[in-house]
């Protein structure tokens, strides 16, 4: 099969079909055969049959020329054609019409011209060119065979089809030893499931796999919008599986995952993304970046690892989350089937920040559609100098305006807020209960509802007429079964104290610093997220802020007690030990 397996790939080359037949004009080969001083001489292909034969002067240089069923034969490779021309002292060969070449390796080319040089072992093979093999049928206008590297090549545009797919590709190189083709310029293979375009693309016709080395695209039929990028990459085509090296994309369900190493699978619709990992989701207007990344297209879900955070953005405000691990997902709603709910939830060390609260929590989840947000293991909520911490607590946001609506707090609720936010005294109005409601207006605490063993320590003031300063008059301890609290500024005023109501006024000068907390006071200053950029702490350690004590007047009227029993101590008499 060696010079005329060759000429098998003599693929038709457009070469006329009429034969120049001036003997004066001597035989011109196409550059690709090289030189005949390079070339040495090699196996003479054999005649096995032609209905004519010719050998004359004036045609062809004298060199013979068969015609009608020519078959030649070569190493175990049949050449059949309507007229074959050989140039015996070349070692050189034309086949014309109906040009068919069936090799030992059961592959055929077909052609309606053929060249082949027995010397250099290669063969071009022109006009409406089909090569079949077990595994694919090549189609183009120009194939060049080389028989020693055992490789056939095309630059005219053409198309390899196989069982499942159909490549188009304006120029290709075929191992026929190793079944691996090379496509160089704009490639696209079509598949019943998915479309594939590229500039530089191997295929490995053994294995079915196909190595990206430029611009790639990956394109489901059934949803042209889910489709994958690369520019460096393998994809299996028998499992579906693609292994992505260098600029890739994964787009699905209108998000969008990117990473510096990505796997994608596409049958289950899983994938993995490794390195500067990022999952964009345009229609929640929100993005997770981290180290590691996974997504399950099938469930519309997502998780990210290592170091990772989710932006949720908004127009006035942004919302960004933090955690050791964070997944997004989508659920139908279950009043409307036509339509999905999106969800995140961060699982250890969460944390969430916003200009006008910022929360700290074991856990959190987050219904971004209706704007509902749970935290879970000793959440902390802060909004301006106010803070909040229970055993849960639930927050409710204003989607359309990007409002904080109202925290729910369930479990040892306790509110806290700094009674004067200007000075460093150590005042709090402080407020607690089984249950809390705590009400927002324009993205300040407003209103306080608390039900079960409610209690609160809240501070007075008063104008002075004179000066007409505001001054601490007193703090207020109330018992009752159920409270509302009204915050203005820096103040809270108990505006409703119901079942089993007692509250007691103490002037500033006769409430010891003790009484003015509760055992499990808590303020937190140095946990507080100050900036977006403390969600990636465990705690930010800011410095503890040192209240100065505002028990002047108290320590005063005790000083005078003191002294006043002092006094009528010395006046008693003093009973001397005779």
């Amino acid at each position: 099969m060696k010079n005329l397996f060759v000429l098998f790939l003599l693929i038709c080359v457009q070469f006329s079909a009429q034969i120049v037949t001036r003997p004066q004009d001597p035989l011109v080969k196409d550059p690709y055969f090289g030189t005949a001083q390079n070339a040495t001489p090699g196996d003479k292909v054999r005649l096995i049959h032609s209905d004519f034969f010719q050998k004359n002067p004036q045609r062809y240089n004298g060199n013979p020329y068969f015609s009608g069923n020519v078959q030649f034969e070569h190493q175990g490779s049949l050449l059949t054609a309507d007229e074959v021309i050989f140039y015996e002292e070349q070692n050189f060969i034309k086949a014309t019409g109906n040009v068919k070449l069936q090799n030992a390796d059961g592959s055929v080319i077909t052609a309606g011209e053929m060249e082949y040089d027995g010397n250099s072992q290669k063969g071009i093979a022109r006009k409406n060119v089909v090569l079949t093999d077990p595994r694919q049928t090549i189609k183009t206008e120009t194939l060049y065979y080389d028989r020693i590297s055992n490789k056939a090549y095309f630059n005219t545009g053409g198309t390899i089809s196989d069982a499942t797919n159909v490549m188009y590709t304006k120029s290709a190189t075929y191992d026929l030893a190793t079944k691996m083709i090379d496509f160089t310029g704009n490639v696209k293979i079509n598949n019943p499931d998915y479309t594939v375009e590229g500039t530089n693309i191997k295929q490995n016709q053994v294995t079915n796999t196909a190595d990206f080395f430029g611009p790639t695209t990956i394109t489901n039929k059934n949803n042209p919008s889910n489709f994958i990028y690369t520019e460096k990459g393998s994809y299996n085509m028998n499992s579906k599986e693609v292994y992505l090296k260098k600029n890739s994309r994964i787009h699905y369900n209108g998000k969008v995952l990117t990473g510096d190493d990505m796997y994608f699978n596409q049958i289950t619709g899983f994938g993995t993304a490794k390195g500067n990992v990022t999952l964009r989701d345009p229609a929640e207007n929100r993005y997770m970046k981290g180290g590691y990344g996974e997504i399950y297209e099938k469930k519309d879900s997502a998780m990210m690892t290592e170091r990772p955070y989710a932006v949720k953005i908004l127009e006035k405000d942004s919302m960004y989350f933090s955690a050791q691990r964070i997944l997004a997902y989508q659920k139908l709603d279950a009043n409307d089937p036509l339509k999905k709910k999106s969800f995140l939830r961060a699982y250890r060390k969460a944390r969430m920040y916003k200009s006008n609260i910022q929360v700290r929590a074991d856990s959190l989840s987050f219904n971004e559609t209706d704007g509902i947000m749970h935290l879970f293991g000793k959440p902390i909520a802060w909004s301006g100098e106010k803070q909040v911490t229970g055993d849960k607590i639930e927050a409710y946001f204003d989607t359309e305006n990007e409002y904080i609506d109202s925290l729910k707090v369930v479990g040892n609720a306790f509110a806290i807020s700094k009674a004067d936010s200007l000075n460093l005294k150590d005042e709090f109005n402080q407020i607690k209960g089984k249950l809390m409601t705590v009400y927002y207006k324009e993205n300040q605490i407003s209103l306080a509802k608390v039900i079960g063993n409610a209690q609160a320590i809240t501070y007075a003031d008063d104008t002075n007429e004179k000066t007409k300063e505001t001054e601490r008059i007193g703090v207020a301890l109330s018992t009752c079964g159920t409270i509302e609290a009204e915050f203005e500024e820096n103040k809270v005023q108990i505006i409703s104290c119901n079942v089993g109501a007692n509250t007691d006024v103490y002037p500033m000068s006769k409430i010891a610093r003790e009484k003015r907390f509760f055992p499990d006071f808590n303020w937190n200053t140095k946990d507080r997220l100050r900036k977006w950029q403390d969600i990636f702490l465990d705690t930010p350690e800011y410095e503890e802020i040192k209240y100065e004590p505002a028990d002047t007047l108290y320590n005063q009227a005790q000083k005078a007690i003191d002294d006043a029993k002092a006094k009528e101590e010395a006046k008693k008499p003093k009973r001397v030990r005779k």
